[in-house]
């Protein structure tokens, strides 16, 4: 073999292995347990963010209008480091909902990607369902998205006995139609489709019902969002149909995908989110996995400090929320600067374990997360197990709803948030404003079913959700061991149902009886009186503190 591949074999070895024993000394023991903190960085590639280059970024940054707004908030890292915290009312809320909700549920099929798949792997679904692509694109499905049923009010008194505290619907999804009145782009549910302003009216009713109000915005990830076969491009390009249509060619991005349209994407990316956060103030800027890449950082910086200076003058805590290391300039999502950190799916991407600071995980109540025709709908104590287990690794849960095409959010669904909120008006002090204990819990891992534990903590208050259990049913609880903690408990009671449960402790454990006349329930909480329990892991930056 040449000497200079064997060198090159060498140096790599060598490479791989600095790193290895740098990772391991710099990383606290408890980091380095497998997917506790669900620790890492971006995706290699390009993840859904266009593909270009830090030049065409800086171009466009240059030709942002002078929209900077006075304020402590300057478009730079350290700036945001210094003047940012996790808003108090986050920390709060540990429940809030999500929503997919936009032209894709008219459909509604496959999944919320509809558009990329039509003229993809779902091309023969599509033309034998709404005919050829250059005779009905994905455009066509605009007038047919009318929202006739559309209540916000309704929505909004839906909303709130689901016992959440805060509410972040799709304002733009990949597919790059704006769901509010927009100045910056025609192509919103003001001038097109419902004729209404779907974000501005929910916004209304949702903050009416004392609820926080926030937006996501998944735009970014338009650019490159439709990659056509090569057949099929010939084809629209020879009529200058659907996607190659001059007077659709900001709608879908295909046609030109130059350096220079790259750059007028970026500038319009940005002055959708100036709109958004100008006309509605929410209360959370949300964005998808398509902002991760470091290039994109210069336009990142302008939004935040735009973002954060505007909430400074109208007196308001609020926050960005990215996944990965969007706003981590070290590539690490421990590390995240004035974002809060979103894992997509509870799951083998979210926290195993205990994971201090702030953080919060996005899960859809059905099997896809915009609406389909005949996806199935998580039960009430599916959703009501995941709550408990998110709020006692110290996150909050981001349930996603799936809305139709016309206005309506089907009965199953309002079924399961109702069930939740039955349970929180019961259970609620064991969620919201809690924090972690030093264990979880107990039993009940992925993947295992059966009666399991998870613990949560306000003040001197220890709580355990009681998970599958029933009435009549004989406890143990380990983790309350005389050996294990000390102190002595003054009470034990079931939020709801019995006040002083007579209860046993020793070196094995805490041993109680669930009483025989319980109404069923997915999960009943016992609180705990007497112990000193461990102060709160919420940090001014949400980042975990080892």
């Amino acid at each position: 073999m040449p000497t200079h591949r064997v060198l090159r074999r060498q140096n790599r070895f060598l490479l791989i292995f600095s790193l290895m024993v740098t990772a391991i000394s710099a990383s606290p023991v408890s980091a380095r347990v497998p997917d506790q903190y669900a620790s890492g960085g971006n995706s290699q590639g390009y993840d859904m963010a266009p593909e270009t280059r830090l030049e065409v970024v800086q171009a466009a940054v240059a030709a942002l209008p002078a929209s900077k707004v006075p304020g402590p908030f300057q478009a730079n890292w350290d700036s945001l480091k210094k003047n940012y915290q996790v808003p108090a009312w986050f920390n709060e809320a540990k429940f809030g909902i999500f929503m997919h909700w936009g032209l894709y549920s008219v459909p509604a099929h496959h999944n919320e990607w509809y558009e990329k798949h039509m003229y993809g792997a779902d091309r023969q679904w599509h033309v034998t369902h709404f005919g050829d692509q250059e005779k009905f694109g994905y455009k066509d499905f605009i007038p047919m998205f009318r929202q006739e049923k559309f209540d916000p009010d309704e929505w909004a008194s839906l909303l709130k006995k689901s016992g959440a505290r805060f509410v972040i619907p799709s304002a733009q999804h990949h597919d790059n139609f704006a769901m509010w009145d927009s100045a910056v782009t025609r192509f919103n549910a003001k001038q097109m489709g419902p004729a209404r302003d779907l974000i501005g009216e929910l916004a209304k009713s949702v903050r009416a019902q004392g609820l926080k109000f926030g937006v996501s915005n998944h735009g970014i990830e338009n650019f490159q969002f439709i990659n056509p076969p090569a057949d099929l491009v010939a084809r629209l390009k020879a009529k200058k149909a659907d996607l190659y249509d001059p007077e659709w060619a900001d709608f879908y991005n295909v046609a030109d995908r130059s350096d220079e349209a790259c750059k007028k994407f970026l500038v319009d990316w940005y002055l959708r989110n100036v709109e958004l956060i100008d006309k509605y103030q929410p209360d959370m800027l949300w964005f998808d996995n398509g902002i991760d890449q470091r290039y994109l950082d210069p336009l990142k910086l302008q939004i935040a400090a735009y973002y954060y200076n505007r909430a400074s003058q109208w007196g308001k805590e609020v926050s960005l929320s990215t996944k990965k290391a969007a706003y981590s300039p070290s590539n690490q999502n421990t590390e995240t600067i004035a974002s809060i950190i979103d894992f997509e799916k509870i799951g083998e991407r979210s926290p195993s374990g205990i994971r201090p600071g702030a953080w919060q995980v996005d899960e859809p109540i059905g099997s896809t997360w915009g609406y389909t025709e005949g996806m199935k709908i998580a039960s009430p104590a599916s959703i009501i197990a995941k709550l408990a287990d998110t709020v006692s690794k110290n996150g909050t849960l981001l349930l996603n709803i799936s809305p139709r095409a016309d206005g309506s959010i089907p009965l199953e669904q309002q079924d399961t948030l109702l069930g939740i909120g039955e349970w929180l008006a019961v259970n609620g002090e064991a969620i919201y404003g809690t924090h972690s204990w030093t264990s979880f819990g107990t039993g009940g891992g992925r993947n295992e079913a059966g009666t399991h534990i998870r613990f949560t903590v306000k003040e001197d208050n220890l709580y355990a959700i009681i998970i599958g259990a029933k009435p009549g049913a004989e406890l143990l609880i380990a983790p309350l061991s005389t050996t294990t903690v000390s102190g002595k408990i003054s009470q034990t009671s079931l939020l709801g149902w019995a006040e002083n449960l007579a209860f046993v402790r020793d070196q094995a454990g805490l041993r109680l009886q669930m009483p025989q006349n319980l109404p069923a329930s997915p999960a009943y909480t016992l609180k705990i009186t007497g112990l000193k329990m461990n102060s709160s892991s919420a940090t001014r930056s949400g980042n975990p503190t080892w």
